[in-house]
């Protein structure tokens, strides 16, 4: 039988993208679960979503509360015996769910990487050079070993929740600090060499510029390292 897989999807404003990724979901994976969790989008995201007619859809909304919470809500809800998140309008990363999943087979945890051999980022110089600059950062304060702390792109086994657990607080920041708690806790990690499309498909919310994508970065890791200097 094959193992049951649950995809969590987070929105807020992804109503011209959510259903193209929804049904590349679907008819590329089996025995699949959705779980969609909405923050009180504003362009109609939810009311598309309500229309669909997926069994294997489960819908949540809410009032924003960030992108942390969102995906904890939906890792509470899930059942699978294999739990993954990506972005709800990075269609070309839903497609790659199915690699994905196959390299569980020898691993833990695995995550997009843009920043391993065969992975690339094609969005702006700026917003790449920023994204680059920042996992430098994180390598050189965390782990060199972990190449691609921000994709936010992964699928893991259930039983490293038992390891390892995301923070339910902010946004971005839970994905590196949830990564960088499975590695030093003995999870095997694989980075999926991944190539991220322009900004065509994908514009951040969460920063608006480069000067704020290069803050809210240097806030994830005063974050980071404040949560595991209580934890020693």
């Amino acid at each position: 039988m094959d193992k049951k897989i649950s995809i969590i999807l987070c929105t807020y404003n992804e109503a011209p993208f959510i259903e193209e990724t929804i049904d590349i979901i679907q008819n590329n994976i089996k025995n699949v679960e959705i779980i969609l969790v909405d923050d009180s989008s504003t362009d109609g995201t939810f009311e598309k979503v309500k229309k669909i007619n997926n069994p294997n859809l489960k819908i949540y909304s809410r009032k924003f509360r960030g992108l942390a919470s969102a995906f904890l809500l939906g890792l509470i809800n899930s059942s699978g015996d294999i739990v993954g998140w990506v972005d709800s309008n990075m269609k070309s990363a839903a497609a790659k769910l199915p690699e994905m999943i196959d390299r569980l087979n020898n691993n833990d945890i695995v995550l997009l990487s843009r920043y391993v051999e065969g992975g690339d980022d094609k969005r702006d110089k700026f917003r790449s050079f920023a994204s680059r600059f920042l996992n430098w950062i994180y390598q050189l304060t965390l782990s060199k070993k972990i190449k691609d702390y921000t994709s936010g792109m992964f699928v893991m086994k259930r039983d490293v929740l038992l390891k390892a657990v995301p923070n339910c607080f902010g946004h971005g920041e839970f994905f590196v600090e949830f990564i960088y708690k499975a590695y030093k806790r003995g999870v095997k990690i694989y980075e999926l060499p991944y190539i991220q499309p322009s900004d065509l498909e994908k514009r951040s919310k969460t920063a608006s510029s480069l000067f704020h994508f290069i803050h809210l970065g240097l806030h994830y890791i005063s974050v980071i390292f404040y949560a595991h200097t209580r934890r020693k």
